[in-house]
């Protein structure tokens, strides 16, 4: 009873730790993925005389190249001047042309953070009064089109290298040693060496057009290349690549010295001295200790190449965080690449080499033990990405995180599935006695085969049917043996007499033989094959392998995605800065700034925050911005944007106001007339579609 009960216990501990572990986050200071908080002009101010240089703060510290930041006039001509500086912190600043004319102007940005991920975007501002712009806001970033999927399909092609290449050795090593000689498990390992390899030397290339232009002419740059190796991140890349040279020779050993036999030593007068069992065991122990000290050393080397340049190596606690990001991929590499070996072994392994149960059941514990780690480390790592409950719903890093725990969960449900089987297998009496007879002489084999019918006759209370079942099946097979030795033997004869020299008659033995090892392996793969609970575990460890590869994609977006709390930092950054900028500064003289959501019932696209900005807000003359952002906080067009004026209190209005587009998201209306001062209902139509359109409306104080 308590062997039945103590694994589903764990299993619900696990479900437990993987669901709500994550949840336990709480306030962090800023830490990975660059994000900007502020800037000087602020977005889509309006300035009287045109600033001498335009300054750019960011969430944290960040790479700028020459072209880092660009200034656009209406026409799209550059008026910004020499390379971007950094002043003071986080703030960096290009100087503009002197004597700029009135008009709009678009502020670009491309940067890589310190995480090395490419941040971009782009903002307006303008001088004397808002003009008509031919820049478009919304251009694609260089993370984007061609050269972004190769980079992102890189990435993901490396951890599943990864993966495959230490978890593999893992399982081989940890085991089940003689899985070292079995040449589908040699080739997974090797596989994974070279996925790991190439798509590390595509990173390398595909780096430099990644976070520049994002042209795939420019992937072959050399110059490009040099400035890559300088970064952190192009020096990670190499490192992996050292690391990888160490860990090719760890496989060749690994699959060579391992997997061989141990040498007979030789005495002083070169003949063969020979050894006990125990001088064989304690050679295979230090051969064992050794890969295993050298393989954990390389692997950990080869997780830290990601730890040191990714999410880990910034913001908060980088000394801890990146030694629990390295035992993170450990653990995953031992789970999810162990899995991966195990059920190649159970589909392709030779069948004078199945995995038997000991292996199963030492791989069950040591994914036990990866999946506690993993919930450990994926707690601390939540905490620092995450930072606050609303991150899960309100940013794209908690909603991937979220679907990642559901995937965590349901592995974790299948591989319970895949230890009953395994529970099973221990149960059922091996047929190793009945393999073993079929080694034997024909009139041997056929009487090792009755009796055993006998025994399986006679035992059979319960389980009689299926024993006879599967005694029916050894007959067969037996009957099948024998036909086929004696169809041998008559042509072994015929041959013998045909050729009649010893010669031929050897080398008519010698392919009997290698018929008999064929046939007798063919019937031991039949009978393993038809074991049920073989078949079982079969199917949920490739469910298992199936939900793995999902999981692995799920993690190679969400290491390029920004975390959930640096968005909702910059979001909140961006609010108080737009709040301080149009706060009243006496009765009548300030800014009013009015954020309305709206949804006009056309799903997620038809959600979202329109924005109106009165300047000054006072009776006579206005200026009126109107912003419109997706779900996401992103810039969207749409088409049809309408504010109406009313002021009840003295029965005037509604007055219509159609703002002109500016670029994405923007649309700008001057001259716009309010004839009294009192609360004035300030409404907005907005169109997402030919059929979706909703009026949302605030109330604004006009002095």
């Amino acid at each position: 009873m308590t062997q039945t009960i103590a694994p589903r216990v764990r299993t619900l501990v696990l479900l437990f730790l993987a669901v709500t572990g994550a949840l336990l986050a709480g306030a962090a200071p800023a830490s990975a993925h660059a994000a900007l908080t502020g800037s000087d002009p602020e977005r889509g101010t309006v300035v009287d005389t045109a600033p001498a240089q335009i300054s750019l703060t960011f969430s944290e510290q960040i790479a700028v190249s020459d072209d880092a930041v660009r200034v656009l006039d209406p026409q799209g001509k550059r008026v910004d001047k020499g390379d971007p500086v950094n002043p003071s912190g986080t703030t960096y600043a290009v100087r503009l042309l002197s004597g700029l004319p009135d008009g709009t102007y678009t502020v670009a940005y491309q940067v890589v953070s310190a995480d090395s991920h490419p941040v971009a975007g782009a903002f307006t501002f303008s001088i004397g009064a808002p003009s008509e712009t031919s820049v478009s806001v919304s251009a694609q970033g260089s993370d984007g089109g061609l050269v972004g999927l190769l980079y992102g399909f890189g990435r993901y092609v490396s951890y599943t290298g990864f993966v495959v290449m230490v978890g593999g050795a893992a399982f081989v090593l940890a085991c089940w040693g003689r899985g070292s000689g079995v040449r589908p498990v040699q080739r997974l390992v090797v596989s994974g060496w070279l996925a790991l390899t190439v798509s590390t030397l595509g990173l390398l290339l595909l780096r430099g057009s990644y976070t520049t232009s994002g042209k795939a002419g420019d992937v072959f740059d050399l110059s490009l290349l040099g400035d890559v190796l300088q970064t952190k991140t192009g020096a990670a890349l190499v490192s992996r690549l050292l690391l990888l040279a160490a860990a090719a020779l760890f496989i060749a050993v690994l699959f060579g010295a391992h997997a061989r036999p141990s040498s007979a030593p030789t005495a002083d007068d070169g003949a063969a001295r020979p050894r006990n069992d125990s001088e064989e065991a304690e050679e295979k122990r230090d051969l064992n200790f050794g890969l295993a000290i050298g393989g954990t050393v390389v692997a950990a080397g080869l997780a830290a190449s990601w730890a040191m340049s990714e999410h880990a190596s910034q913001g908060l606690q980088p000394g801890i965080a990146m030694p629990v990001d390295v035992v993170h991929l450990l653990a995953v590499a031992a789970w999810l690449g162990g899995l991966t070996a195990l059920l190649v072994a159970l589909f392709r392994a030779p069948a004078e080499t199945p995995v038997g149960r000991d292996t199963v059941q030492r791989f069950s514990r040591l994914a036990f033990g990866s999946v506690i780690a993993l919930v450990v480390t994926g707690i601390y790592q939540s905490w620092r990405q995450l930072g606050s409950w609303s991150a899960f719903t309100d940013t794209r890093y908690g909603q991937l995180l979220l679907v990642k725990i559901g995937l965590v969960a349901v592995l974790v449900g299948v591989a319970s599935l895949s230890r009953r089987w395994t529970a099973r297998l221990a149960e059922v009496p091996t047929e190793e006695p009945a393999e073993e007879a079929g080694t034997g002489a024909p009139g041997t084999r056929t009487s090792d085969a009755g009796e055993s019918d006998a025994r399986e006759s006679d035992a059979g209370e319960s389980g009689s049917g299926k024993a006879s079942v599967s005694a029916g099946r050894t007959a067969e097979a037996t009957e099948a043996q024998d036909a086929s030795d004696r169809q041998d033997a008559q042509g072994a004869q015929a041959g013998s007499e045909a050729g009649g020299t010893a010669g031929a008659g050897s080398v008519r033995a010698a392919q009997l033989a290698r018929q008999r090892t064929a046939v007798e392996t063919a019937r031991q793969k039949r009978l393993r094959d038809a074991d049920p609970h073989r078949s079982g575990l079969r199917r949920s460890v490739l469910a298992e392998a199936g939900i793995a590869a999902v999981l692995l994609a799920v993690t190679t977006v969400l290491t390029q995605t920004e975390p959930g709390r640096t968005e909702q930092e910059a979001r909140a950054a961006g609010a108080s800065s737009s709040s301080s900028a149009s706060a009243p500064t006496g009765q009548g003289t300030g800014a009013v700034t009015l954020n309305m959501p709206f949804d006009t019932g056309g799903g997620k696209s038809g959600q979202g925050v329109v924005t109106i900005d009165l300047e000054p807000a006072r009776v006579g003359d206005n200026v009126m911005h109107v912003y419109v952002e997706g779900t996401d906080g992103r810039p969207v067009d749409i088409p049809e944007v309408k504010v109406a004026f009313t002021l009840s209190a003295q029965d005037i209005g509604p007055l219509p106001v159609t703002p002109d587009r500016i670029t994405t998201g923007h649309w700008s209306a001057s001259g716009v007339q309010l004839p009294l001062a009192g609360d004035w209902k300030v409404e907005v139509t907005v169109r997402t579609s030919d059929v979706d359109q909703v009026t949302v409306s605030k109330n604004a104080q006009i002095g």
